[in-house]
């Protein structure tokens, strides 16, 4: 006799607080810094001067499901790399500023192009270069770990930390605040074939 699978469960089992999704609603543009939010923060430099970085596939995947549950991913980080560059390139990332002193002022020509005003947008980040942009954004996102300063002001602290899946609990606040979560695990659930995995 085959091994019979679970059944597919009826109410997802990420869960999050009802003032953070109240928070949340309404985010079109979600804003992510690099390091120390899609990374740990620690930096590699070899022997050459390369840098180094290491990627969360779970954060990787949760940009990607944003963007399809129209929510538009932006990469604004204040330092610039080969590596950084191409993990936004492999992600399909369409808005991204690299090496930006200022923040503030490197964001608004992107959310003038998306047509989104800062009641729209959700940032995320760790610490004091973010702060404008989190102070300014609907919905602010911070990392565990992250500066104290920078905890003080989010609406929402992750259980994960940087470069761990930290930008993928925020995705998936942002998808349920949005109505879109539900809908989007439920076709992670179905096979090829349209039978439930």
């Amino acid at each position: 006799m085959p091994p019979t699978s679970a059944p597919p469960p009826s109410q997802p089992a990420r869960q999050f607080a009802p003032e953070s999704l109240l928070a949340a609603q309404g985010v079109r543009v979600a804003i992510f810094d690099v390091d120390g939010v899609l990374t740990d923060g620690r930096i590699y430099v070899g022997e050459q001067g390369e840098v180094f970085k290491a990627f969360s596939t779970l954060d990787g995947h949760g940009l990607k499901l944003l963007a399809r549950g129209g929510i538009e991913p932006v990469v604004i980080t204040g330092r610039d790399s080969p590596a950084v560059r191409r993990r936004v390139a492999d992600l399909g990332i369409r808005h991204a500023v690299y090496g930006a002193a200022d923040k503030l002022a490197a964001a608004a020509p992107v959310l003038a192009a998306l047509g989104a005003g800062w009641r729209e947008v959700a940032a995320m980040g760790d610490d004091w270069p973010d702060l404008p942009l989190m102070t300014r954004a609907a919905f602010a996102c911070a990392p565990a770990g992250a500066h104290v300063e920078v905890l003080a002001i989010a609406h929402h602290v992750t259980r994960a930390r940087g470069g761990h899946g930290a930008a993928r609990e925020c995705c998936d606040l942002l998808l349920t605040a949005a109505g879109r979560y539900a809908e989007l695990l439920r076709g992670h659930l179905v096979t090829l074939d349209g039978a439930a995995s």
